[in-house]
């Protein structure tokens, strides 16, 4: 029997050992390389340096997580200061080297105070200030200040009146002639600028108290309250001469109660003297995203501000060519008549 078939078990035990050993050796040569291949060093005592880089950050930024940062409105005595974008230096356009107090100073933008802008938090920077429109109402910030509304509020205006353009008049021109009649009944006809026509014949006279005429564009539009002769002076003979005068009376919803005196007959040679019209103002309201859209009114009618609202506070008392008035209740409650003129705004403060 060999050796080492005797001695197994030491010879295994032997290998064992040396095999340690050569592990043992080969990790303590390496030892010294770590912190080339990792590049970092152990961290221990007397060395600064973390195993992650950037690790010492951790508890300043846990740290920081646990403070209150509810923001509060600073004030300085009672003057709130904006911490955020801090106080505009002004100075003085007439002296640059003079700084401006905006609370002590004379307005940037007289007759508005400097604390008026501050107050309601708009820059007042700019030479057109106040004429910028930061709520986008269509009032400029000198309009809201004067009304003493709010500037950054759409819902908080001044009188929309102020904002009411007269574009331009759209007038129907009609004359009503009657014929010769009997027995106080008369024939009249009907004609306008945008070629209406309407008849009543000899044979279907109108008596007092009658609705004339039938058929459009003036159906039912005129009512006969009777007639009487007078003497008037004929102008182109100059002398007085016998005359019957009709009186009829409009039954337009606008124009109820407007009685007419017409001769009869109405030659046509005279009925210019006679021509009547039917007046409708069309506007735009240069406010509420509303500049461009035209609307319509018809003269001595009620109309609401905007257009499309209930109350109808405004009334438009008359029309021309060239001016329109308007009755309206003021901020003091009482009514007042402004007149607008073509293609202007009205001048409120007359």
């Amino acid at each position: 029997m060999s050796w080492f078939s005797q001695n197994y078990e030491k010879a295994a035990l032997g290998g064992a050992v040396a095999l340690a050993l050569g592990l043992g050796y080969l990790g303590w040569s390496k030892l010294s390389t770590v912190d080339e291949d990792f590049a970092t060093s152990l961290a221990g005592a007397g060395n600064n340096k973390t195993a992650v880089e950037g690790a010492d950050l951790i508890p300043k930024a846990r740290q920081s997580m646990t403070l209150d940062r509810t923001w509060a409105q600073a004030t300085d005595g009672e003057r709130p200061v904006d911490l955020f974008t801090g106080i505009t230096l002004f100075i003085s356009s007439k002296d640059p080297q003079k700084a401006i107090d905006l609370r002590k100073d004379s307005p940037l933008h007289p007759p508005i105070p400097n604390a008026w802008w501050i107050e309601n938090r708009l820059d007042l920077g700019f030479a057109d200030s106040p004429s910028q429109d930061p709520d986008g109402d269509g009032f400029s910030n000198a309009e809201e200040y004067n009304a003493e509304t709010d500037p950054n509020d759409k819902g908080s205006i001044p009188p929309l009146i102020a904002k009411l353009m007269f574009v331009k008049d759209e007038s129907l021109a009609w004359v009503v002639r009657p014929g010769y009649g009997s027995e106080g009944k008369f024939p009249f006809n009907y004609e306008d600028s945008k070629g209406g026509k309407n008849k009543v014949p000899a044979a279907e006279m109108i008596a007092p108290d009658g609705l004339f005429f039938s058929k459009p564009p003036m159906q039912n539009r005129f009512k006969l309250l009777g007639s009487e002769t007078r003497k008037e002076l004929n102008k182109k003979i100059n002398v007085e001469m016998e005359v019957t005068l009709v009186r009829i009376e409009d039954q337009r919803p606008n124009k109820k109660g407007v009685i007419y005196e017409l001769p009869s007959p109405l030659p046509d040679d005279r009925k210019s003297d006679y021509v009547q019209y039917d007046r409708t103002a069309i506007f735009t309201l240069q406010a509420l995203g509303m500049a461009g859209q035209e609307f319509k009114v018809e003269e001595n009618t009620p109309f609401a501000l905007p257009p499309d609202k209930p109350n109808k506070d405004y009334l438009l008392k008359k029309i021309s060519a060239g001016v329109v008035s308007i009755e309206y209740t003021a901020a003091d409650g009482g009514r007042k008549t402004v007149e607008i003129k073509k293609g202007q705004l009205p001048n409120l403060t007359q």
